[in-house]
């Protein structure tokens, strides 16, 4: 878990944290909790976004039970920093949607004596690493990974298994769209998707060796 007192008062270097897991695990709620704790303790305190990012409001960061914080929506991670300027905690929700200078940006404010607090999905529809997010973890001091409830087992989730038929790796949406699966019920899912799309045949339409 993370500290949020150093033993070493003199060290001026500040650090990550990264709240990582699949959609509707509470990674957002989470982000909310920590940064109103430091707002609470009047830290300065200001919270990023993508712009893309606009499903429940322009400006506020929202979890998906209605908790939410103001932001600043921002098109790229170089953005960041000098609007960051002066500031105790820095919280960036939705990272997986930004490019990869969000690993510098996040290094560079830890190095200046920032507390940095990341949150993002760490896989994609696919199962796959989601964009910067491997690399963040990686050079994080604390990584806290949260878990869904899976629909269709009521174990614990960690993959987005999409529902629409969309192939685009960005595709904002809710449980229209996706729904938290445990590895079992994703790799049944992604299953029967696979056997959906093999193409079956009548054995009439198929050419004999004598007509070949």
């Amino acid at each position: 878990m993370f500290l949020e007192n150093t033993v070493n008062q003199k060290e001026q270097f500040g650090w990550i944290e990264v709240i990582c897991g699949s959609m509707f695990s509470g990674k957002t709620e989470e982000l909310i909790r920590r940064l109103k704790r430091a707002k609470f303790a009047r830290q300065r305190v200001e919270i990023f976004k993508p712009n893309v990012d606009n499903r429940y409001d322009e400006d506020m960061v929202v979890s998906h039970d209605s908790n939410e914080i103001r932001s600043t929506p921002v098109p790229a991670a170089a953005n960041i920093p000098i609007l960051a300027d002066n500031c105790d905690v820095v919280g960036i929700d939705e990272a997986q949607f930004f490019d990869d200078e969000i690993v510098k940006v996040c290094n560079d404010l830890a190095n200046r004596g920032v507390r940095v607090i990341v949150a993002g999905l760490d896989m994609d529809f696919k199962g796959n690493p989601f964009g910067p997010m491997p690399a963040l973890m990686a050079t994080a001091e604390y990584v806290t990974k949260v878990h869904a409830v899976c629909t269709r087992t009521g174990n614990l989730a960690n993959y987005s298994y999409r529902k629409s038929k969309s192939d685009d790796l960005v595709l904002l949406g809710e449980t229209e769209e996706y729904e938290p699966l445990s590895r079992a019920a994703y790799f049944k899912a992604m299953l029967r998707e696979k056997v959906s799309k093999i193409e079956v045949k009548d054995p009439e339409e198929i050419p004999s060796k004598k007509q070949a």
